[in-house]
């Protein structure tokens, strides 16, 4: 009650005991007709030619960037 001791406050009541998590429902098997089949295939391979496509305009390496013979000549400004 004095200046030095000040007063704390009670202790919080204990947490209640955790439950369980109920188990995961079990999976559904999906019926897929061939033709949404061969749609998904189509539009991941056009997926996958993007993406090659993109790959090969870029011009770094973790080497860093590789410059051709060419481009390390002289100019006439100076380069």
């Amino acid at each position: 009650m004095g200046f030095l001791r000040p007063t704390t406050p009670p202790a919080p009541p204990p947490l209640p005991p955790v439950q369980p998590a109920p188990p995961p429902p079990p999976p559904v098997p999906e019926k897929i007709e061939p033709e949404v089949k061969e749609d998904i295939a189509k539009e991941q391979a056009a997926v996958e030619r993007r993406r090659r496509g993109r790959k090969s305009t870029i011009l770094t390496t973790p080497l860093g960037i590789q410059d051709s013979e060419e481009e390390k000549l002289k100019t006439l400004l100076g380069k």
